[in-house]
């Protein structure tokens, strides 16, 4: 593994054997892993710095593109270039490949959607290309007996998986820094779990992530100003898309249930989310079709929620951070978990994020009536 690295640059070496002297136990693969996050963390920063340079002198020379130019460049730098050092040093198996190569087809969607406004169909048809690349090299969920009809319901679950986190993350990208560093904790737990089961390039996959995410967050979340640069649908879809990769792909437990339950408690927040105003707008009549679903905006969010409550966006995003954090701590728990105990975990967090979702719904009623009671008075 070091010779590979070797051959790909001095420097990498220099800084894994620095590790492995540091921690004599460290595994050569999770050092890199190591080494390659603080890379991609320091590359994610500079080529947003970049992002930026090319929206001012964009919007100097034209106006109009300044929703778009510059937005999603930093998060798909790092994701490429995790790839190609993975592709060069550690021979990325052709499922985590597959992720990559349908990363970056959700990627060109929303950045032409952020452009130009693709109807719901297109995207729709570019997200079920996309898993159609996981299914073909077999990065599909497995826990259903091996027959036709579990095979089928396998491919089904998969696809219902992979489109429904990659668009709750677009979802979910509502205010400054909440998707990014939402989606940055999620990698980070992925790769605590993958560290602790053992699985080297899983942990290095999810710890690029994770620093290509902080790299971005210090332009898209800051303490007094408003975010200075966007993710936009490009960069969402592909953080949704990755992470939702990585949930399949990951062996997370040695009970099937136990590998099922972790994914689903890291990747809480926009699971709730998603399920939460998915349900409240069908009941009320808002949403009757997929393209209608995917095309509403609307302040029914739980981060638009939380901030309705009044405690402001800026408090709104760190108490969705430490709810991301908890549901991370849940999962770290389950290593040696029996299968009974992931049913009771998940349940436990529905319940919880259950009473949350009625909570929130009945204070926003009350307001609603209380407004309405002022403005007849």
């Amino acid at each position: 593994m070091l010779a590979q690295a070797h051959r790909s640059g001095p420097v990498l070496v220099i800084l894994v054997t620095t590790l492995g002297t540091i921690v004599p136990s460290l595994d050569p693969t999770i050092a890199i892993g190591s080494v390659v996050g603080l890379l991609l963390f320091i590359g994610s920063f500079a080529s947003t710095r970049f992002a930026l340079f090319v929206l001012i002198f964009a919007t100097l020379l034209s106006p109009s593109v300044e929703s778009v130019a510059g937005n999603n460049t930093s998060i798909f730098l790092g994701y490429a270039l995790v790839m190609v050092l993975g592709q060069d040093i550690l021979n990325f198996s052709i499922e985590l490949k597959a992720v990559a190569w349908g990363g970056t087809l959700v990627f060109c969607i929303g950045i032409l959607d952020d452009i130009w406004g693709l109807t719901a169909r297109i995207r729709l048809f570019a997200q079920l290309l996309a898993v159609g690349i996981l299914i073909k090299f077999g990065v599909v969920l497995s826990f259903l007996p091996e027959v036709w009809w579990g095979d089928l319901g396998e491919i089904l679950i998969t696809i219902l998986w992979v489109v429904g986190i990659t668009n709750a993350l677009n979802f979910l990208d509502g205010m400054d820094g909440l998707a990014t560093g939402s989606a940055m904790i999620n990698a980070l737990f992925f790769g605590l779990v993958a560290l602790q089961t053992g699985q080297s390039f899983m942990m290095l996959l999810s710890l690029a992530l994770a620093g290509s995410c902080l790299g971005f967050l210090p332009f898209n979340f800051r303490r007094l100003t408003p975010a200075r640069i966007f993710l936009g649908d490009g960069g969402s879809n592909l953080l949704g898309f990755t992470l939702a990769g990585i949930g399949i792909l990951g062996d997370w437990g040695t009970d099937s249930l136990v590998g099922l339950a972790v994914p689903i408690l890291i990747l809480g927040v926009p699971i709730f989310d998603t399920t939460q105003t998915t349900i409240v707008r069908v009941t009320t009549g808002k949403v009757r079709t997929f393209g209608q679903w995917l095309r509403y905006t609307g302040r029914d969010h739980f981060h638009h929620r939380l901030s309705d409550l009044g405690i402001g966006n800026r408090k709104a995003v760190l108490v969705i951070y430490l709810v991301s954090i908890w549901l991370g701590l849940e999962a770290l728990v389950l290593k040696n978990a029996r299968g009974i105990d992931a049913v009771f975990s998940i349940l436990q967090v529905g319940i919880v994020f259950a009473l949350i979702g009625l909570f929130m719904v009945f204070v926003q009623n009350r307001y609603e009536r209380m407004r309405t009671t002022e403005r007849r008075c």
